[in-house]
């Protein structure tokens, strides 16, 4: 029995059409995993199933609660955790309609009793009545603060991305939408949602860009094309995808060789045959000139077969518009992406002494360690182990509280940090970009449509891009800065898989200083490392 089911969706943005005819059928069990490049409308596709977005044609019918949860971590002011569970997990809202049919109920209003009865089911449906309990339950399992009355806003990152992850793992939704679920995950925190989506019973539709994630647990795979606009669904799971899309892409160039081969073949025929027609005309009227052939057979003969060579060619010229067109496979677009250095600083990047950071009860250090031109480090730990203060202890942009930091001597740092503020979020994107790289508008505009931001991208405001968009935006920089010292905070985060493979291929070839924290394993066992520092507990260890 299908929960949820999509027909004939079709989403525009003005002229912009998003979504064309998309279809979608959601069972108890599904894991269906959607892809395709950033902006092809995987986020709306959700946000119309969720119903938070009304398409422009189609249909969506729900046969049970449908819950989406949105890859930004919206933080609202002055809600506490509490109640930012209750709302990302429908509590809140089937509270809402449950009060205000019981208020409908005692003013006598018609049919009051139908409309609460299906509130109150509702609100029991999705685990309403214990909420507190189980929260307070999993807050302490997921190293949440026991007090979860306390504002949303005043949790760290990685507190915030485990309150998120609380919301997936205490939704009771029969259909589950996850946009980007593993964003800011630590590897405790992967292994908890990936444990609780194997054993969960409704249906489950997802965008990540996390591979390794999507390998352990798609079933099966909806690709958006960039082009047409429109979904086509591989059954099995993500390897399985991505192995037949690598077929179908074979296949198809195979029948445009085929097809392109018979048809410049056919059009070469036809060209010799009318110069064989041209030339057999202007012997024939070259011969008349000199001398009037007495023969009338052989005058018929050598008209008749200039005749003969046009009709053939003009029977093969048929023979071509009567081949059945294949289309040529579009070249996809790739993000080109390299890494130069613009010079090579001195042999010490950055080095601590004995350095401590304390910052409320957390302490970080003492930690002395020197980082060395050319070394690569992959930096690990969970969410809150002192990561980010690290790094920005090194780059001396925060100062310890004892022991000594330094930054060595020419280093020039490229960065994309965890929250993606590089750019003023109120500026224009060509002029924030502007400001930050020191580029005339137009040669900001060519290189940031090298990555896929085009005269409509840079036009808007910061705030207003995608996450997918502003990291493009990150990465553009660093290309331009020709950064000897590369310090990368989650740099998959928002990324689409083909932009992924290329920054892979980009870090290989990278000959600077790198540091390099991420949670992507995919990005972590693919990327080449000298050195590889843990973070626990305030404490820094190399293995």
């Amino acid at each position: 029995m299908s929960l949820l089911t999509a027909s004939g969706l079709s989403v525009s943005y003005g002229a912009l059409v998003v979504l064309h005819n998309v279809d979608l059928s959601v069972a108890t069990g599904d894991r269906v995993a959607v892809v395709g490049p950033n902006g092809v409308g995987k986020s709306t596709l959700l946000l119309a199933l969720a119903g938070e977005l009304a398409p422009d044609a189609g249909t969506i019918a729900a046969a049970g609660t449908v819950g989406y949860l949105p890859q930004e971590r919206d933080r609202r002011a002055e809600e506490s955790a509490l109640a930012y569970l209750a709302r990302r997990t429908g509590v809140a809202a089937a509270e809402r309609a449950m009060e205000a049919a019981s208020e409908a109920l005692a003013q006598g209003h018609r049919q009051a009793d139908d409309a609460y009865a299906a509130a109150l089911d509702r609100y029991l449906a999705l685990g309403g009545p214990d909420l507190d309990f189980r929260a307070s339950e999993l807050a302490a399992s997921l190293g949440l603060p026991a007090d979860l009355d306390r504002p949303a806003t005043g949790l760290s990152g990685g507190q915030l991305a485990r309150l998120a992850l609380a919301a997936v793992l205490l939704a009771r939704f029969d259909v589950l939408l996850l946009d980007e679920p593993t964003n800011d995950l630590d590897v405790a925190g992967l292994d908890l949602l990936e444990s609780h989506l194997a054993g969960y019973r409704g249906g489950l539709v997802m965008v990540s860009h996390d591979r390794t994630f999507l390998d352990r647990t798609a079933k099966a795979v909806l690709q958006l094309d960039p082009h047409s606009r429109q979904a086509k669904l591989y059954g099995g799971g993500y390897q399985a995808y991505r192995d037949e899309l690598d077929r179908d892409r074979a296949r198809a160039a195979q029948d445009y060789e085929t097809y392109a081969a018979k048809r410049d073949d056919l059009i070469e025929r036809a060209r010799r045959q009318k110069e064989w027609a041209r030339s057999g005309e202007g012997r024939a009227k070259s011969a008349a000139t000199r001398r009037k052939e007495p023969d009338k057979s052989i005058q018929h003969a050598k008209a008749a077969g200039a005749q003969n060579a046009g009709a053939k060619a003009a029977a093969t010229l048929r023979a071509v518009e009567r081949l059945d067109q294949v289309a040529e496979p579009r070249k996809e677009w790739e993000l080109r992406l390299r890494f130069g250095t613009s010079t090579r600083s001195g042999d010490i990047v950055a080095v601590l002494d004995e350095a401590v950071v304390r910052r409320g009860s957390f302490t970080l250090g003492p930690v002395s360690l020197q980082v060395n031109w050319g070394d690569r480090i992959l930096l690990r730990g969970d969410n809150g182990s002192g990561k980010t203060t690290l790094l920005n202890v090194l780059l001396g942009r925060l100062r310890p509280d004892s022991g000594r930091s330094s930054l060595g001597a020419s280093v020039v740092v490229g960065e994309i940090d965890q929250g993606r503020k590089t750019f003023a979020p109120q500026a224009r994107l060509i002029d924030a970009f502007g400001t930050e790289s020191g580029l005339l508008p137009q040669e900001a505009r060519t290189l940031l449509a090298k990555f896929g931001l085009g005269a409509d991208d840079v036009a808007r405001p910061v705030a207003r891009l995608s996450p997918g968009e502003r990291t493009r935006a990150d990465l553009a920089l660093l290309m331009q800065q020709g950064a000897n010292l590369l310090v990368l905070d989650e740099p998959t985060n928002h990324l689409d898989l083909p932009a992924i493979e290329q920054l892979e291929q980009a870090l290989s070839g990278y000959e600077g200083t790198l540091l390099l924290v991420t949670h992507d394993r995919s990005l972590a066992s693919r990327t080449t490392v000298t050195r590889v520092l843990t973070v626990a507990d305030g404490q820094v260890t190399e293995s």
